[in-house]
């Protein structure tokens, strides 16, 4: 039934079209809520809009004019309010978009537009003119989205990257691979990958590096890096960081473990006993438990005295040890402060010990610094313990030493050939001998604790300059003479690698990366000056250094014995 209302005898249907009508238009107004680009409704004439002449390029907003009343003329700027400043930042800068020519004026402007009359402030004259593509509608160009790809890690020899994805998911793709060689690795992440991580399970010589077309940073997860051919990355621009103080406190206490198995005799009579052998009488238990031996009083000797060397030292004296050490390139004072005794030469260490341990770098200088002529230099019946690379140790000789009984036991977390396999190399056959699989440094916290550094130095990377921004860079200083960053405007050296600004580069200062990277992850120049990293050649001094005759170390080896 019709009612009375302020418009007089009407429909109530027609009371409510008006009512949605003003709120439609005020919440429009109000919350810049703006038509779609395609007309949904037909004029009375059957002609859907749009459809008309397709001289005209429309208003200023696209779609704006496609909604109104046929009675408007098309022409016009829009009428909607200025774009507010939470839409601004959707759309790149006006100045980073190429120049497009001017729309053409559309027929139906003023008369004066013939007069010298210019589009008002409403125009935004900035964007190209619209096209009409039949049924498609008038589709502006797209212009979100990034500006560049995003630069592409890749995690090497694993799969899990459920650590670093939370740290570089907002500056990185990152993608694994899980390879054991770099004839494993995809052909992406050959061309395209800026950044590297690894552990120790891959080896990266120099013509595995030159496999990588725009690789820039190498991250070890671990401390150790002699799996990377550190001389051959600075020739090539890479920088390559570690993770030297993540898991000191877990291989500190794997040695100690192996330590106290050969003294007590651990693991042999737990052998005995799985293999069913009946140990009830004390002639019984002192064959099994044949060896065993105090270690209170025993005198244990450390090579390499970093971090890892000094947590075990402490760690040795509560048991008892007397330590000795041999470091030929630490500062003197340190043995006082932590209550050892010092020796000038390895062969005294050899000589004085009961249990000798490695905790020094691995390089081409100390390659199998424990073999036949220096085992004949230790203790009849000392034992033997590397927690730290296995290259350290000509293995041959250790069998044949074993089996000759002049090394009572020896204990190896890391071999020169691994994954290792007793049916395989010279120890499958030698006896009072312990084998771990290269864990000595893991626990599920120190695992995470790498890999989140590692992470974040990459990071650092990505989001700062090289090598500056890096924090355990192994290679900085020949980075930076090999490049001559030193007489160079920073700004050119080290470009942002962001990619919020993008820079020329001048001929020959940077190499260029093949398509597909973005140029503003570019930035290392090859070099073909060289670098020698880890310990010189092992030299057996006359005499302790004095404290008149300090020696220098390495720049690279703050810490020699921070080897996983």
């Amino acid at each position: 039934m019709p009612r009375k209302g302020p418009f007089g005898r009407c429909p109530a249907r027609l009371h409510c079209v008006c009512v949605y009508v003003c709120v439609y238009v005020w919440v429009a107004r109000s919350f810049q809520i703006y038509w779609p680009t395609r007309a949904s409704w037909r004029p009375r004439g059957g002609r859907e809009r749009g459809a008309g002449p397709k001289t005209h390029t429309g208003p200023a907003r696209p779609g704006a004019t496609t909604c109104l009343p046929p009675f408007l003329p098309s022409s016009l700027p829009s009428s909607f309010p200025p774009l507010s400043s939470s839409f601004l930042p959707f759309h790149p800068p006006c100045t980073l978009l190429p120049p497009f020519p001017l729309p053409p004026l559309p027929p139906s402007l003023p008369a004066e537009a013939e007069n010298g009359w210019s589009p008002g402030p409403g125009w935004l004259t900035s964007l190209p003119p619209l096209q009409l593509h039949g049924d498609a509608g008038i589709r502006p160009p797209i212009m979100n989205g990034p500006m560049h790809p995003r630069p592409l890690v890749a995690l090497l020899d694993g799969r899990d990257c459920t650590v670093e994805m939370p740290i570089l998911k907002d500056v990185a793709t990152v993608a694994f691979c899980d390879a054991q060689s770099t004839q494993e690795i995809h052909e992406k992440v050959l061309n395209e990958a800026v950044g590297a991580l690894m552990y120790h399970t891959i080896t990266l010589t120099r013509e595995d590096l030159e496999k990588f077309k725009a690789l820039r940073i190498i991250v070890r997860i671990g401390s150790g890096f002699d799996n990377i051919d550190i001389k051959s990355a600075g020739d090539l621009g890479i920088a390559v960081c570690n993770v030297p103080a993540a898991s000191v406190e877990e291989t500190a206490d794997s040695t100690m473990c192996h330590i106290l198995n050969l003294y007590r005799r651990t693991t042999w009579l737990h052998q005995a006993l799985r293999e069913g052998t009946r140990v009830q009488s004390v002639e019984q238990i002192r064959e099994v438990a044949s060896g065993a031996a105090r270690i209170r009083g025993e005198t244990l000797g450390i090579i390499g005295l970093g971090r890892v060397g000094q947590a075990v030292a402490l760690r040795a004296k509560a048991f008892g040890f007397n330590v000795i050490f041999y470091d030929p390139y630490l500062s003197d004072g340190i043995e006082r402060a932590l209550g050892l005794q010092r020796v000038s030469t390895l062969q005294d260490l050899l000589f004085h010990s009961d249990c000798v341990t490695l905790h020094c770098s691995l390089n081409e200088h100390n390659h199998h610094l424990i073999n036949d002529f220096t085992i004949k230099q230790m203790r009849q019946g000392a034992f033997l313990v590397n927690t730290a690379r296995g290259g350290l140790v000509d293995e041959k000789a250790l069998a044949q030493a074993l089996k000759e009984g002049r090394i009572r036991g020896a204990a190896l977390d890391v071999h020169e050939s691994e994954p290792f396999s007793f049916s395989q190399g010279p120890l499958k056959d030698a006896p009072n001998l312990i084998c771990t699989p290269h864990a000595a440094w893991y626990s599920e916290q120190a695992s995470i604790e790498m890999r989140e550094e590692a992470a974040r130095e990459i990071r650092r990377a990505i989001t700062g300059r090289i090598p500056d921004s890096l924090k355990n860079c192994v290679n900085k200083d020949h980075l930076t003479a090999a490049t001559h960053w030193a007489s160079m405007d920073p700004a050119v050296v080290h470009p942002e690698l962001n990619g919020a600004a993008y820079s020329r580069y001048p001929p020959g200062v940077v190499s260029v990366a093949p398509a597909g990277i973005p140029a503003a992850v570019e930035g290392i120049v090859p070099s073909a000056m060289s670098l020698s990293h880890g310990l010189p050649a092992v030299a057996h001094p006359p005499h302790a250094p004095s404290p008149s005759q300090t020696v220098k170390p390495e720049a690279d080896r703050d810490h020699p014995s921070d080897q996983l």
